[in-house]
C-alpha cells in the first residue's frame, strides 16, 4: 500500500520523536552522578516520569509506525488502540510525578488540592477499564473520548498553573519553562480532542503538543543532569534578569 505524503511525514516524525525522548532518557540515567546530592530525589522522579513516557509512546506512536508496515492503521486498529491505552496510563502517571515534584521543589504541603489532583488522576486510569473506550478503533468515540481526557487536562493544566505560579514567585525559570511546555501541549492537544473526527487533519496538531514533550525533557537534562549545570535547583533557583 503506497503511503501518502502525510503519513511518511508522520511515521518520520514518530521515529525522530522516540529516538530523541529514548536518548534523553538514557542521558539521565548515565548522567546520574552529575544531579546534585539536594536535587536527587527530584532528578530521579523526573527521570521516571519521562522513562515511562518513553515507554508509553513506544507503544502508541511505536505501534502506529508498525501499523503503517502491516498495511494501514484501520488494517490494524487493535494494535493502534493499545498504543492509545499504553500512552493514556503513563501520561497519566507523569503528570502524578510531576505533582510530587512541584510539592517537593517547593517544599508544600498535601493539601486538599494536591489530593484532588492526584484523585483526578487515579478516576482517569479507573475509566480505562470500561469497554465504551473502544479501544479496538483508530479513532476513540467522541462521549468516553471527552470522559478519559477531561480528567487529563484538569490534571496537567492544574499541576502547570501552580507551578508557574510558584515559580514565578520565586523567579525559578526551570520550573517557568516546563509550566509554559505543559501549557503548549495543551493548546495544540485540546483541537485535537474536541474536532479530530470532523476535521481528520487536526491529527498533524499532535506534532507540536510532542515537541513539547521534548523540550521538557531536555529543559530537566539541563537543570539536572548536564555536567555544566553547576548549581543545585533546589537549593539556588536559577534567576532570571
Amino acid at each position: 500500500m503506497a503511503l501518502s505524503m502525510a503519513e511518511i511525514g508522520e511515521i518520520t516524525f514518530n521515529i525522530i520523536y522516540l529516538t530523541f525522548i529514548w536518548m534523553f532518557v538514557v542521558k539521565m540515567f548515565l548522567k546520574r552522578k552529575n544531579v546534585q546530592k539536594e536535587d536527587w530525589k527530584i532528578a530521579s522522579l523526573m527521570m521516571l516520569g519521562f522513562f515511562l513516557l518513553a515507554f508509553g509512546d513506544t507503544g502508541h506512536v511505536g505501534f502506529r509506525v508498525v501499523a503503517y508496515a502491516l498495511g494501514g492503521l484501520e488494517n490494524n486498529a487493535t494494535l493502534v488502540g493499545l498504543g492509545a491505552l499504553s500512552t493514556a496510563i503513563t501520561v497519566g502517571i507523569l503528570y502524578m510525578i510531576i505533582l510530587e515534584v512541584w510539592r517537593i521543589q517547593f517544599n508544600k504541603p498535601r493539601d486538599i488540592l494536591y489530593y484532588i489532583l492526584m484523585g483526578v488522576g487515579i478516576i482517569r486510569l479507573i475509566l480505562f477499564v470500561f469497554p465504551q473506550n473502544e479501544w479496538g478503533n483508530v479513532v476513540p468515540p467522541l462521549g468516553f473520548g471527552l470522559a478519559r481526557n477531561i480528567p487529563l487536562m484538569i490534571q496537567g493544566l492544574g499541576v502547570a498553573i501552580l507551578i508557574l505560579r510558584d515559580a514565578k514567585a520565586e523567579g525559578n525559570a526551570t520550573f517557568k519553562n516546563l509550566a509554559y511546555c505543559i501549557f503548549v501541549s495543551y493548546l495544540f492537544y485540546t483541537p485535537v480532542i474536541l474536532f479530530v473526527r470532523s476535521v481528520p487533519a487536526l491529527g498533524m496538531l499532535m506534532i507540536p503538543k510532542t515537541m513539547a514533550y521534548m523540550a521538557m525533557a531536555w529543559i530537566v537534562y539541563k537543570a539536572y543532569f548536564s555536567i555544566s549545570s553547576e548549581k543545585s535547583i533546589t537549593a539556588t533557583p536559577f534567576i532570571e534578569k
